[in-house]
């Protein structure tokens, strides 16, 4: 019996996501007293041994060119032969665009029971239990899951990534893979320096900002935090940003460290895509913004005056030019 880990990349390059879904399963591997194993598919560019300092024994390759591209569907098939080969008891997944595609189908495939969105580790003192979000994130739920074989999709940010020593056997899996249905005849990438789903700090803004022309001084905030930079729905609607910056319950959810909204007046929807935040700072000139409610620090002001004193201050205590 073992915890399997997926390791989610994308370009040949491990996500930071995968890097808390290893930290997590290394410890439920503990608390259910076996061993951490990991499985990645496709080509991968990074040193797979060094994760081990992550708490991961051993980590099953299977390098095959065809799935560079994912297939949720092929996904799954491959990923059940490695859990079966290993006798997994529990499978772990990061909670995103991948683990959300891949889980259901899985569980489908391995009759397992799946917790999609855990915040926290089983417990495992009466039976399996699991604790995830509901409600967009505004409750919890304690999952009871009684199958043999179980599977996690984890929220990102519920669990830090711990780097400590030790080194993982990267041992090559071949296995059966499928023709997929799926064809990729092209590929269309975001620009900017920073994965929005993958940022610690996002700067984000609103129809307060009155236009697309004013969103330099969000830019050059975002540029001093190193942060990525996002938007609410009203305002990519509008083409003032692209759409794959737009946040909320219609979009991207995310659960940064930091997420500083500016302009943002926080509708329910917006607030069900962001309320993970670790920390959450509003900038808006109308003291009664609901936004306010679920902030850690506000400031009751102009944005065009406030965001840019911000910035000299933050380019300031960095040296920065």
């Amino acid at each position: 019996m073992s915890v399997l880990i997926f390791i989610d990349t994308a370009e040949g390059h491990v996500k930071k996501a995968s890097l808390e879904a290893l930290t997590y399963g290394a410890k439920a591997a503990g608390l259910l007293g076996t061993t951490a194993e990991a499985v990645v598919l496709g080509t991968v560019q990074d040193d797979l041994a060094a994760l081990g300092k992550y708490g991961v024994k051993k980590i099953h390759h299977v390098n095959n060119e065809s799935l560079n591209h994912q297939d949720a569907q092929v996904f799954a098939n491959v990923i059940a032969q490695v859990a079966g080969a290993t006798g997994a008891s529990l499978v772990v997944f990061s909670n995103n665009l991948s683990g959300k595609a891949i889980a259901p189908r899985l569980s489908v495939r391995m009759k397992a029971g799946l917790v999609s969105g855990a915040v926290a580790l089983p417990d495992t003192s009466n039976g399996f239990m699991v604790k995830k979000n509901v409600f967009s994130g505004k409750a919890f739920a304690n999952v009871s899951v009684n199958t043999a074989i179980r599977i996690i999709t984890l929220n990102t940010n519920a669990c830090q990534a711990l780097a400590g020593d030790g080194t993982a056997e990267v041992v090559p899996f071949t296995a059966a893979v499928e023709a997929g249905k799926v064809k990729v005849t092209g590929v269309s990438k975001a620009s900017g320096e920073i994965l929005l789903t993958e940022a610690e700090i996002v700067v984000s803004a609103g129809r307060g900002m009155k236009g697309p022309e004013n969103w330099g001084i969000v830019e050059e905030l975002a540029k001093s935090l190193h942060a990525a930079t996002a938007c609410s729905r009203p305002v990519a609607d509008a083409h003032w940003r692209p759409h794959n910056e737009h946040v909320g319950q219609t979009g991207f959810a995310i659960a940064p460290n930091l997420y500083i909204a500016i302009g943002i007046s926080g509708a329910i929807q917006h607030l069900a895509g962001v309320n993970r935040s670790k920390v959450i700072v509003v900038i808006n000139k109308d003291p009664e913004a609901p936004f306010f409610k679920a902030a850690d620090y506000g400031i009751v002001g102009d944005a065009f005056d406030i965001v840019p004193k911000m910035t000299a201050a933050i380019k300031k205590l960095k040296g920065i030019a």
